[in-house]
C-alpha cells in the first residue's frame, strides 16, 4: 500500500450467520456443516482514503456504518476482500466498548491508553490532561458502571484526543453529552484534521458537510454514493423524503412580531456599518425556473423566487442588515390541499443557517389550490450579515402538516447568494442588533 494512503479496501464484506435454533451453531461447530441463514452486513466494498483526509459515513441504521468502522478498528475481520490500514488507530464506538464496568474512570483511561500503545510512562505524564479534558470530577475514582453516557463519552473522548492516533473512528459520539463538550470535542477534530485522517459516522448531515469534504452513503451493506459531503449528503436527504419518513413536530415558534414592529426594528448600527469597510453586498442572481433542479411528488413546481424591497421591487443587491421579503410562488399541477412552502438558507458545506415555512401561520385555515393555480409565500426578514462565500436558498413545497407532509417539490439551491466584504467575523453569520451599550456603572 503506497504511504498516501491511510486505508485500501477492495471488495470487503462481512458475513453473519443467523440460526433458527441455538443448538444449531453447536452441531455447526462440531461438524463443519453450515446450519445459519447467511447475513451480509457489509459487501463488495472498494474504500481508499488518502492520509489528512477527513470522511463522512451516513445511512440509515442497518446499512453498515458501525461495521465499518470495527473492521477498519480491527475488532472485526473481514469475511471476503482486502483490507490495509497504515497508522496507528484510534475509535471510539458503541459506548462504553473497551471499559470494564468495575474499574474507575482513572484505570480504564490508563488501560485504553495502554490498548492504544502508549507506554506507562507516557500514560502517567498524560493522565492530568486526559482527566482535565473529560472533566468528571471526582468521578474518575467512581466505577464507570456508575456513569451516565454522557460521563462515558467524556472519559472516551479524552483518552482519544492523548493517544497520538493517525486515524481517528467515530461513530455517532458527538450524539450524546452537553452542548460544552461537543464544542470543546469539535476544536479538538478541527485541530486533529490538520495532522490526521478522520472517519466520522453520523446521522447529522450537516454535521457531516461541516466536518467532511467527502463522505460515504451505505446503503444495505453496499457503498451507494461517494462524494462530496455535501452533494452525498442532499441525495441522502432525497432518499429520506422520497420514503415518506416524516419529520418529528418541531417546538412552537414564539408569536411573531407585528408588521409595525419589523418596520421599525432596524440594526442601530446600520448607517455606520453602511460607511464602513464593514459592509456586507449579497449579489442575488435571477430566479431561472426552466435551469431549477429538484425532486419530490411533482404535483407542484417553483414559478420564481425573489428577494424584494419593501416595496416590492426585487433585488438583485442585498445589504447585510436590510430589511428584505423571501417570495416564493409555485403553480399547483394538481388540486392541493394544505400546501405548505418553506425554505433554508444553507452556506456553501451545506450547513443550515436559518429558515422557516407556512405551517404555522395557515395550519388554522389551510389553503386549497386548484390545478393549474399559482400561490404564494412570503417572509419577511432583516437579511443576516454573511462572511465572504457562497450561499443558496434550498425551497420546500409540502402538503399536509408539519409532522405528516408530502414533500411535492424541493430544490436544494433554489436561488444562489454570493456575499462580499468583511460582514462580521464573530460567527457563521450576524444578526442585526437592536441596541448596543456600552457605560460605566459607577461614577
Amino acid at each position: 500500500m503506497s504511504c498516501e494512503w491511510a486505508i485500501a479496501a477492495h471488495g470487503i464484506g462481512k458475513r453473519y450467520a443467523a440460526y433458527a435454533r441455538p443448538w444449531q451453531r453447536l452441531l455447526e461447530l462440531l461438524d463443519g456443516r453450515a446450519r445459519g441463514q447467511a447475513f451480509w452486513a457489509l459487501r463488495e466494498l472498494d474504500l481508499q482514503v488518502r492520509g489528512g483526509e477527513s470522511v463522512g459515513i451516513i445511512g440509515r441504521n442497518g446499512s453498515g456504518k458501525s461495521t465499518l468502522l470495527q473492521l477498519l478498528a480491527g475488532t472485526l475481520a473481514p469475511t471476503t476482500g482486502t483490507l490495509r490500514v497504515q497508522g496507528r488507530v484510534a475509535a471510539l464506538l458503541e459506548l462504553g466498548s473497551g471499559f470494564n464496568p468495575e474499574f474507575t474512570g482513572v484505570e480504564n483511561a490508563m488501560l485504553n491508553a495502554a490498548l492504544h500503545g502508549l507506554s506507562r510512562a507516557q500514560i502517567e505524564r498524560r493522565l492530568p490532561d486526559i482527566l482535565a479534558f473529560a472533566d468528571i470530577g471526582a468521578f474518575a475514582q467512581q466505577p464507570v458502571r456508575t456513569y451516565s453516557s454522557g460521563m462515558l463519552v467524556r472519559l472516551a473522548f479524552a483518552v482519544l484526543a492523548h493517544v497520538d492516533a493517525d486515524i481517528l473512528l467515530i461513530d455517532e459520539a458527538l450524539a450524546v453529552g452537553d452542548v460544552f463538550f461537543a464544542q470543546k470535542c469539535m476544536r479538538f477534530l478541527r485541530e486533529f484534521q490538520q495532522r490526521g485522517t478522520l472517519l466520522l459516522v453520523s446521522h447529522d448531515t450537516a454535521a457531516v458537510s461541516a466536518l467532511c469534504a467527502r463522505a460515504l452513503w451505505l446503503e444495505q451493506g453496499r457503498l451507494r454514493m461517494d462524494g462530496p459531503a455535501r452533494e452525498v449528503g442532499e441525495a441522502y436527504l432525497e432518499s429520506q423524503i422520497a420514503a415518506r419518513e416524516g419529520a418529528p413536530e418541531g417546538r412552537p415558534r414564539p408569536a411573531a412580531a407585528s408588521s409595525a414592529q419589523v418596520a421599525t426594528e432596524c440594526d442601530v448600527r446600520e448607517e455606520l456599518l453602511l460607511r464602513s469597510a464593514l459592509r456586507n453586498d449579497i449579489q442575488v442572481p435571477v430566479f431561472d425556473p426552466a435551469r431549477d433542479v429538484g425532486f419530490g411528488e411533482g404535483s407542484a413546481r417553483l414559478r420564481d423566487v425573489a428577494l424584494r424591497d419593501a416595496q416590492g421591487r426585487r433585488l438583485t443587491t442585498v445589504v447585510g442588515g436590510e430589511r428584505v421579503t423571501l417570495e416564493i410562488v409555485a403553480e399547483a399541477l394538481a388540486p392541493i390541499a394544505a400546501p405548505i412552502i418553506g425554505f433554508y438558507l444553507k452556506d456553501r458545506l451545506g450547513q443550515l443557517l436559518f429558515g422557516d415555512n407556512t405551517y404555522l401561520t395557515t395550519a388554522g385555515a389551510p389553503l386549497h389550490v386548484p390545478a393549474g393555480a399559482r400561490y404564494r409565500a412570503r417572509f419577511t426578514f432583516r437579511m443576516p450579515r454573511l462572511q465572504a462565500g457562497d450561499y443558496a436558498f434550498a425551497i420546500g413545497l409540502a402538503r399536509g402538516t408539519q409532522a405528516e407532509h408530502i414533500v411535492q417539490w424541493w430544490s436544494h439551491a433554489a436561488l444562489a447568494l454570493h456575499a462580499e466584504g468583511q460582514g462580521l467575523p464573530t460567527g457563521i453569520l450576524g444578526l442585526p442588533m437592536l441596541d448596543i451599550a456600552l457605560e460605566p456603572l459607577d461614577g
